[in-house]
Protein backbone atom coordinates (compact mmCIF):
# COMPACT_ATOMS: atom_id res chain seq x y z
CA UNK A 1 0.00 0.00 0.00
CA UNK A 2 1.49 3.39 -0.64
CA UNK A 3 1.84 6.03 1.85
CA UNK A 4 0.01 9.18 1.90
CA UNK A 5 2.32 12.45 2.46
CA UNK A 6 1.56 13.01 6.04
CA UNK A 7 1.85 16.72 5.29
CA UNK A 8 -1.51 17.18 3.77
CA UNK A 9 -3.06 15.25 6.46
CA UNK A 10 -1.57 17.72 9.43
CA UNK A 11 -3.34 20.67 7.85
CA UNK A 12 -6.82 20.77 8.68
CA UNK A 13 -9.31 20.16 5.77
CA UNK A 14 -12.01 22.90 5.90
CA UNK A 15 -10.73 24.99 3.22
CA UNK A 16 -11.54 28.54 3.93
CA UNK A 17 -13.99 28.95 0.89
CA UNK A 18 -15.37 25.27 0.86
CA UNK A 19 -16.76 25.77 5.06
CA UNK A 20 -18.39 29.23 3.26
CA UNK A 21 -20.01 27.49 0.60
CA UNK A 22 -21.39 24.60 2.74
CA UNK A 23 -22.74 27.30 4.98
CA UNK A 24 -24.59 29.18 2.47
CA UNK A 25 -26.13 25.69 1.74
CA UNK A 26 -26.86 24.78 4.68
CA UNK A 27 -29.20 28.11 5.16
CA UNK A 28 -30.33 28.06 1.83
CA UNK A 29 -32.01 24.44 2.28
CA UNK A 30 -33.66 26.36 5.09
CA UNK A 31 -34.56 29.27 3.42
CA UNK A 32 -34.53 28.27 -0.15
CA UNK A 33 -36.64 31.87 -0.89
CA UNK A 34 -33.37 33.77 0.87
CA UNK A 35 -31.32 35.79 -1.67
CA UNK A 36 -28.22 35.62 -1.23
CA UNK A 37 -25.30 38.66 -1.72
CA UNK A 38 -22.04 37.01 -2.46
CA UNK A 39 -19.36 39.04 -0.86
CA UNK A 40 -17.15 36.49 0.23
CA UNK A 41 -14.60 34.63 -2.63
CA UNK A 42 -12.70 37.43 -4.55
CA UNK A 43 -14.14 35.58 -8.13
CA UNK A 44 -14.92 38.54 -10.44
CA UNK A 45 -18.51 38.97 -11.99
CA UNK A 46 -18.04 41.15 -14.94
CA UNK A 47 -17.43 40.24 -18.46
CA UNK A 48 -13.97 39.68 -19.99
CA UNK A 49 -12.79 42.62 -21.84
CA UNK A 50 -14.20 42.55 -25.68
CA UNK A 51 -10.57 42.89 -27.03
CA UNK A 52 -9.62 40.14 -24.71
CA UNK A 53 -12.23 37.72 -26.21
CA UNK A 54 -11.55 38.94 -29.74
CA UNK A 55 -8.24 37.96 -29.27
CA UNK A 56 -9.34 34.74 -28.08
CA UNK A 57 -11.31 34.08 -31.40
CA UNK A 58 -8.45 34.88 -33.27
CA UNK A 59 -6.55 32.50 -31.82
CA UNK A 60 -9.16 29.61 -32.02
CA UNK A 61 -9.38 30.04 -35.66
CA UNK A 62 -5.66 30.18 -35.92
CA UNK A 63 -5.83 26.71 -33.82
CA UNK A 64 -8.19 25.34 -36.88
CA UNK A 65 -5.83 26.40 -39.85
CA UNK A 66 -2.76 23.99 -40.48
CA UNK A 67 -0.80 26.47 -41.42
CA UNK A 68 -1.10 28.54 -37.85
CA UNK A 69 -1.29 25.57 -35.71
CA UNK A 70 0.14 25.42 -32.55
CA UNK A 71 1.48 22.76 -30.27
CA UNK A 72 3.54 22.91 -27.12
CA UNK A 73 4.59 26.26 -26.78
CA UNK A 74 7.40 27.41 -24.42
CA UNK A 75 7.07 26.61 -20.91
CA UNK A 76 8.11 29.87 -19.49
CA UNK A 77 5.88 31.73 -22.29
CA UNK A 78 5.40 32.77 -25.75
CA UNK A 79 7.85 36.01 -26.02
CA UNK A 80 4.96 37.99 -27.84
CA UNK A 81 3.32 38.19 -24.01
CA UNK A 82 6.86 38.44 -22.02
CA UNK A 83 7.90 41.37 -24.18
CA UNK A 84 4.43 43.42 -23.60
CA UNK A 85 4.39 42.50 -19.98
CA UNK A 86 8.08 43.50 -19.59
CA UNK A 87 7.54 46.88 -21.27
CA UNK A 88 4.07 47.73 -19.94
CA UNK A 89 4.04 46.29 -16.63
CA UNK A 90 7.54 47.30 -15.68
CA UNK A 91 9.97 49.44 -17.97
CA UNK A 92 7.26 51.90 -18.50
CA UNK A 93 7.71 52.45 -14.61
CA UNK A 94 11.08 52.38 -14.48
CA UNK A 95 11.57 49.38 -13.21
CA UNK A 96 14.62 47.00 -14.52
CA UNK A 97 12.79 43.38 -16.03
CA UNK A 98 13.88 42.36 -19.18
CA UNK A 99 11.29 39.64 -21.11
CA UNK A 100 13.49 36.76 -20.41
CA UNK A 101 12.93 37.65 -16.60
CA UNK A 102 9.40 36.88 -17.00
CA UNK A 103 7.56 33.68 -16.88
CA UNK A 104 3.70 33.21 -18.00
CA UNK A 105 1.83 30.59 -15.45
CA UNK A 106 -1.72 29.49 -15.49
CA UNK A 107 -2.89 31.81 -12.27
CA UNK A 108 -0.79 33.15 -9.57
CA UNK A 109 -2.11 30.62 -6.68
CA UNK A 110 -0.30 28.00 -8.64
CA UNK A 111 2.87 29.65 -9.24
CA UNK A 112 3.03 31.18 -5.11
CA UNK A 113 2.29 27.57 -4.71
CA UNK A 114 4.76 25.71 -6.55
CA UNK A 115 7.81 28.20 -5.70
CA UNK A 116 8.38 26.42 -2.43
CA UNK A 117 9.65 23.87 -5.03
CA UNK A 118 12.87 25.33 -4.91
CA UNK A 119 13.73 25.46 -1.18
CA UNK A 120 15.08 23.44 1.61
CA UNK A 121 13.31 22.57 4.51
CA UNK A 122 15.89 23.93 6.42
CA UNK A 123 15.00 27.72 5.82
CA UNK A 124 12.97 29.53 8.44
CA UNK A 125 10.04 31.13 6.37
CA UNK A 126 8.15 34.50 7.70
CA UNK A 127 4.35 34.71 6.83
CA UNK A 128 2.51 37.81 7.36
CA UNK A 129 -0.96 37.29 9.76
CA UNK A 130 -3.55 37.29 8.74
CA UNK A 131 -2.90 36.02 5.43
CA UNK A 132 -4.13 34.43 2.07
CA UNK A 133 -4.38 30.20 3.10
CA UNK A 134 -2.06 29.42 -0.16
CA UNK A 135 1.06 30.78 1.57
CA UNK A 136 0.86 28.68 4.58
CA UNK A 137 -0.57 25.45 3.47
CA UNK A 138 1.98 25.42 0.23
CA UNK A 139 4.31 25.79 2.99
CA UNK A 140 2.85 23.51 5.08
CA UNK A 141 1.88 20.70 2.45
CA UNK A 142 5.95 21.03 0.97
CA UNK A 143 7.06 19.62 4.36
CA UNK A 144 8.25 22.79 6.50
CA UNK A 145 7.43 21.91 10.04
CA UNK A 146 5.82 24.92 12.13
CA UNK A 147 8.55 25.31 14.03
CA UNK A 148 10.58 27.02 10.74
CA UNK A 149 7.49 29.12 9.53
CA UNK A 150 7.08 32.26 11.81
CA UNK A 151 3.39 33.68 11.56
CA UNK A 152 4.34 37.83 11.79
CA UNK A 153 1.13 39.36 13.25
CA UNK A 154 -0.12 42.45 11.20
CA UNK A 155 -2.76 44.85 13.50
CA UNK A 156 -4.79 48.37 12.91
CA UNK A 157 -1.60 49.87 14.79
CA UNK A 158 0.04 49.92 11.64
CA UNK A 159 -2.83 49.37 9.36
CA UNK A 160 -2.23 46.09 8.81
CA UNK A 161 0.66 46.60 7.51
CA UNK A 162 3.79 44.56 8.16
CA UNK A 163 6.48 45.49 10.83
CA UNK A 164 10.17 45.14 9.60
CA UNK A 165 10.83 42.16 11.52
CA UNK A 166 12.93 41.75 14.49
CA UNK A 167 14.86 38.25 13.65
CA UNK A 168 16.79 36.62 10.93
CA UNK A 169 14.17 35.45 8.00
CA UNK A 170 15.11 33.22 4.86
CA UNK A 171 12.13 33.68 3.26
CA UNK A 172 9.47 36.64 3.68
CA UNK A 173 5.80 36.26 1.64
CA UNK A 174 4.71 39.83 1.10
CA UNK A 175 1.20 40.76 -0.58
CA UNK A 176 0.50 44.64 -1.38
CA UNK A 177 -2.44 45.69 -2.25
CA UNK A 178 -3.26 43.06 0.47
CA UNK A 179 -5.86 40.03 0.49
CA UNK A 180 -7.79 40.13 2.66
CA UNK A 181 -7.21 43.54 4.36
CA UNK A 182 -7.78 45.76 1.71
CA UNK A 183 -4.51 48.08 2.49
CA UNK A 184 -1.54 48.19 0.89
CA UNK A 185 2.20 49.25 1.63
CA UNK A 186 3.42 52.74 1.10
CA UNK A 187 6.56 53.25 -0.16
CA UNK A 188 8.35 54.13 2.87
CA UNK A 189 7.23 50.98 4.47
CA UNK A 190 7.81 48.61 1.59
CA UNK A 191 11.73 50.34 1.07
CA UNK A 192 12.55 49.56 4.83
CA UNK A 193 11.20 45.92 4.04
CA UNK A 194 13.57 45.73 1.26
CA UNK A 195 16.73 47.32 2.97
CA UNK A 196 15.83 44.52 5.64
CA UNK A 197 16.27 41.82 3.19
CA UNK A 198 19.09 43.14 1.75
CA UNK A 199 21.09 42.87 5.10
CA UNK A 200 19.96 39.49 5.82
CA UNK A 201 19.90 37.92 2.64
CA UNK A 202 16.17 37.28 2.77
CA UNK A 203 14.24 36.69 -0.14
CA UNK A 204 11.30 37.94 -0.48
CA UNK A 205 7.88 36.48 -1.91
CA UNK A 206 6.06 39.14 -3.51
CA UNK A 207 2.47 39.01 -4.50
CA UNK A 208 1.31 41.96 -6.53
CA UNK A 209 -2.01 40.29 -7.72
CA UNK A 210 -4.03 43.54 -6.84
CA UNK A 211 -1.59 46.27 -7.89
CA UNK A 212 -3.66 47.62 -10.62
CA UNK A 213 -6.51 48.90 -7.89
CA UNK A 214 -3.71 50.74 -6.75
CA UNK A 215 -4.64 54.46 -6.67
CA UNK A 216 -2.60 56.33 -3.89
CA UNK A 217 0.47 58.26 -5.35
CA UNK A 218 3.21 56.70 -2.60
CA UNK A 219 2.06 52.94 -2.97
CA UNK A 220 4.57 51.50 -5.25
CA UNK A 221 2.61 48.68 -7.57
CA UNK A 222 5.58 46.67 -8.27
CA UNK A 223 8.07 45.87 -5.52
CA UNK A 224 10.73 46.73 -8.41
CA UNK A 225 10.31 50.56 -7.87
CA UNK A 226 12.08 50.01 -4.63
CA UNK A 227 16.19 50.60 -5.48
CA UNK A 228 18.17 47.11 -4.81
CA UNK A 229 14.59 45.20 -4.80
CA UNK A 230 15.23 42.78 -7.89
CA UNK A 231 18.84 41.70 -5.82
CA UNK A 232 16.27 40.22 -3.27
CA UNK A 233 12.17 39.70 -4.67
CA UNK A 234 10.47 37.25 -6.72
CA UNK A 235 7.12 39.05 -7.91
CA UNK A 236 3.69 37.42 -8.79
CA UNK A 237 1.27 39.22 -11.15
CA UNK A 238 -2.63 37.59 -12.21
CA UNK A 239 -4.59 38.64 -15.34
CA UNK A 240 -7.54 37.19 -12.95
CA UNK A 241 -8.22 40.64 -11.22
CA UNK A 242 -7.47 43.17 -13.65
CA UNK A 243 -8.93 41.57 -16.64
CA UNK A 244 -11.53 39.16 -15.10
CA UNK A 245 -9.21 35.87 -16.23
CA UNK A 246 -10.21 33.89 -13.62
CA UNK A 247 -11.79 31.19 -15.66
CA UNK A 248 -9.15 31.60 -18.27
CA UNK A 249 -5.76 31.16 -15.80
CA UNK A 250 -3.36 33.95 -16.93
CA UNK A 251 -0.43 34.62 -14.46
CA UNK A 252 3.23 36.24 -14.19
CA UNK A 253 6.18 35.53 -12.17
CA UNK A 254 9.45 37.28 -12.36
CA UNK A 255 13.01 35.92 -10.99
CA UNK A 256 15.70 38.68 -12.06
CA UNK A 257 18.89 37.30 -13.23
CA UNK A 258 21.15 36.74 -10.52
CA UNK A 259 18.67 36.27 -7.72
CA UNK A 260 20.81 33.87 -5.69
CA UNK A 261 19.41 31.36 -3.20
CA UNK A 262 22.57 29.13 -1.67
CA UNK A 263 23.25 25.20 -1.08
CA UNK A 264 23.85 23.47 2.38
CA UNK A 265 27.39 23.47 1.52
CA UNK A 266 27.73 26.63 0.55
CA UNK A 267 27.49 27.18 -2.86
CA UNK A 268 25.62 30.32 -4.89
CA UNK A 269 22.43 28.93 -6.94
CA UNK A 270 20.51 31.08 -9.71
CA UNK A 271 16.86 30.78 -8.39
CA UNK A 272 15.80 32.09 -12.02
CA UNK A 273 17.60 28.97 -13.75
CA UNK A 274 16.44 27.04 -11.14
CA UNK A 275 12.32 27.75 -11.70
CA UNK A 276 12.89 27.54 -15.38
CA UNK A 277 14.22 23.80 -14.50
CA UNK A 278 11.15 23.15 -12.08
CA UNK A 279 8.60 24.88 -15.05
CA UNK A 280 10.08 22.57 -17.79
CA UNK A 281 10.04 19.53 -15.79
CA UNK A 282 6.39 19.71 -14.00
CA UNK A 283 5.03 22.63 -16.10
CA UNK A 284 3.81 22.46 -19.80
CA UNK A 285 2.43 26.17 -20.31
CA UNK A 286 -0.06 28.27 -20.75
CA UNK A 287 -2.27 27.82 -23.47
CA UNK A 288 -1.54 29.79 -26.71
CA UNK A 289 -4.87 31.54 -27.23
CA UNK A 290 -5.06 32.57 -23.44
CA UNK A 291 -1.21 34.26 -23.81
CA UNK A 292 -2.92 35.73 -26.79
CA UNK A 293 -5.69 37.06 -24.99
CA UNK A 294 -3.35 38.37 -22.49
CA UNK A 295 -1.44 39.99 -25.04
CA UNK A 296 -4.45 41.88 -26.04
CA UNK A 297 -4.67 43.74 -22.23
CA UNK A 298 -1.78 45.98 -23.35
CA UNK A 299 -3.44 47.21 -26.72
CA UNK A 300 -4.86 50.98 -26.58
CA UNK A 301 -8.26 49.26 -26.75
CA UNK A 302 -7.49 46.50 -23.82
CA UNK A 303 -5.88 49.40 -21.61
CA UNK A 304 -9.24 51.83 -21.94
CA UNK A 305 -11.36 47.94 -21.34
CA UNK A 306 -9.59 47.14 -18.61
CA UNK A 307 -9.19 50.29 -16.87
CA UNK A 308 -13.26 50.55 -17.39
CA UNK A 309 -13.27 47.17 -15.19
CA UNK A 310 -11.06 48.63 -12.33
CA UNK A 311 -13.29 51.71 -12.14
CA UNK A 312 -16.29 49.50 -11.82
CA UNK A 313 -14.75 47.45 -8.84
CA UNK A 314 -13.23 50.25 -6.95
CA UNK A 315 -16.91 51.65 -6.98
CA UNK A 316 -18.43 49.05 -5.77
CA UNK A 317 -15.80 48.51 -3.29
CA UNK A 318 -16.19 51.43 -2.13
CA UNK A 319 -19.94 51.50 -1.73
CA UNK A 320 -19.62 48.65 0.63
CA UNK A 321 -16.82 50.14 2.66
CA UNK A 322 -19.28 52.83 3.26
CA UNK A 323 -21.67 50.87 4.19
CA UNK A 324 -20.14 49.41 6.53
CA UNK A 325 -19.00 52.18 7.90
CA UNK A 326 -22.75 53.55 7.91
CA UNK A 327 -22.96 51.49 11.20
CA UNK A 328 -19.90 52.42 12.99
CA UNK A 329 -17.85 49.42 12.24
CA UNK A 330 -14.30 50.47 11.60
CA UNK A 331 -12.84 49.64 8.13
CA UNK A 332 -9.38 49.34 6.48
CA UNK A 333 -8.97 48.49 2.96
CA UNK A 334 -10.89 49.22 -0.05
CA UNK A 335 -9.18 52.13 -0.93
CA UNK A 336 -5.71 50.72 -3.41
CA UNK A 337 -7.82 46.83 -3.17
CA UNK A 338 -11.13 45.20 -4.01
CA UNK A 339 -11.58 44.07 -0.52
CA UNK A 340 -12.96 46.01 2.49
CA UNK A 341 -12.06 45.10 5.53
CA UNK A 342 -14.62 45.67 8.90
CA UNK A 343 -13.99 45.17 12.46
CA UNK A 344 -16.71 42.72 13.94
CA UNK A 345 -18.88 44.80 16.05
CA UNK A 346 -20.38 43.97 19.77
CA UNK A 347 -17.68 41.03 20.96
CA UNK A 348 -19.01 38.98 18.21
CA UNK A 349 -16.29 36.66 16.72
CA UNK A 350 -15.62 36.60 13.06
CA UNK A 351 -17.28 33.34 13.06
CA UNK A 352 -20.72 34.66 15.03
CA UNK A 353 -20.74 37.75 12.74
CA UNK A 354 -20.57 35.96 9.12
CA UNK A 355 -23.46 33.86 10.34
CA UNK A 356 -25.63 36.50 12.04
CA UNK A 357 -25.07 38.39 8.43
CA UNK A 358 -25.61 35.41 6.40
CA UNK A 359 -28.84 33.95 8.29
CA UNK A 360 -30.06 37.57 9.00
CA UNK A 361 -29.55 39.18 5.21
CA UNK A 362 -28.34 36.46 2.92
CA UNK A 363 -24.47 38.49 3.27
CA UNK A 364 -21.84 36.68 3.07
CA UNK A 365 -18.48 37.78 3.85
CA UNK A 366 -15.45 35.37 4.68
CA UNK A 367 -14.61 35.28 8.42
CA UNK A 368 -11.04 37.13 9.20
CA UNK A 369 -10.35 34.16 11.59
CA UNK A 370 -9.97 31.96 8.59
CA UNK A 371 -6.49 34.28 7.57
CA UNK A 372 -4.79 33.51 10.63
CA UNK A 373 -5.37 34.26 14.46
CA UNK A 374 -4.72 37.80 13.99
CA UNK A 375 -7.98 38.34 11.44
CA UNK A 376 -10.01 37.29 14.64
CA UNK A 377 -12.83 39.91 15.65
CA UNK A 378 -12.66 41.14 11.47
CA UNK A 379 -14.49 39.86 8.36
CA UNK A 380 -13.84 40.47 4.60
CA UNK A 381 -15.66 41.83 1.83
CA UNK A 382 -15.19 41.73 -1.68
CA UNK A 383 -15.61 44.50 -4.13
CA UNK A 384 -16.10 41.75 -6.88
CA UNK A 385 -19.80 42.12 -6.43
CA UNK A 386 -22.24 42.74 -8.82
CA UNK A 387 -23.79 46.53 -8.46
CA UNK A 388 -27.16 45.28 -7.88
CA UNK A 389 -26.17 43.14 -4.61
CA UNK A 390 -24.01 46.13 -3.12
CA UNK A 391 -28.03 48.18 -3.64
CA UNK A 392 -29.38 45.48 -1.70
CA UNK A 393 -26.83 45.49 0.40
CA UNK A 394 -27.10 49.16 1.62
CA UNK A 395 -30.58 48.76 1.59
CA UNK A 396 -30.73 45.83 3.82
CA UNK A 397 -28.04 47.56 6.47
CA UNK A 398 -30.11 51.19 6.11
CA UNK A 399 -33.18 48.92 7.46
Amino acid sequence: MAFANQSFLDIPETYLFSMISRRVDEVLRRRPDLRILRMGIGDVTRPLPPACVAALHKATDEMADAATFRGYGPEQGYLFLREAAAREEYQARGCDIAPDEIFVGDGSKNDIAAFVDLFGQHNRIGIPDPVYPVYLDSVRIAGFSPLQVLLLPCTADTDFALPVPDTRLDILYLCSPNNPTGTAMNRDRLARLVAYAREHGTLVLFDAAYEAYVQSPDVPRSIYEIPGARDVAVEFRSYSKTAGFTGLRCSLSVVPRGLLARTRVGHDVDLHRLWLRRQTTKFNGCPYIVQRAAEAVYTPEGKAQVAALIDGYRETTARIRAAFASLGNPVYGGVDAPYVWVRVPGGMTSQEYFDHLLERYGIVGTPGSGFGACGEGYIRFSGFSRPADVTHLEEVLRS
